[in-house]
């Protein structure tokens, strides 16, 4: 039996599950591998964990938790490029997909360059190069 920690799946809570599906799926390329109604899970690529976007209130449900809150949920989730042009072009696929920049995509102090953008339902992206 494994007990080491991985992460297997990333579930968001969200409000419009087509709305995300239409998000990830079509503006960012995500393939999608389960299509329920409630429920979608996509594949993130090889090597990666896979995205299941699930019911806000559903999801709150199924942890036994309150589906009330909103703001900064203490998280975000990053995707590391190998240039500049391949931020900008994430960036701007969210955008176009629905998405908002929260952060313009800029020089970071530690060399790299990086900016943020949220999904429809707030979720956080960091997409950030090295170089």
């Amino acid at each position: 039996m494994n007990t080491k920690l991985q992460v297997s799946t990333i579930m968001l809570g969200v409000n419009d599950v087509a709305r995300a599906k239409k998000f990830y799926a079509e503006g960012l390329g995500c393939e999608v591998v389960q299509d329920y109604p409630g429920f979608v899970k996509c594949s993130l690529g090889e090597g990666s964990s896979s995205l299941a976007l699930y019911e806000w209130e559903e999801a709150a449900q199924d942890a036994g938790v309150s589906a009330e809150g909103s703001g900064f949920r203490g998280s975000s989730f990053h995707f590391i490029t190998d240039s500049r042009e391949a931020v900008d072009a994430v960036m701007s696929a969210a955008v176009a997909a629905g998405g908002t920049v929260v952060k313009e995509a800029i020089a970071a102090e530690w060399g790299g360059y990086s900016g943020y953008f949220s999904d429809p339902d707030g979720y956080l992206w960091k997409v950030a190069t090295a170089s």
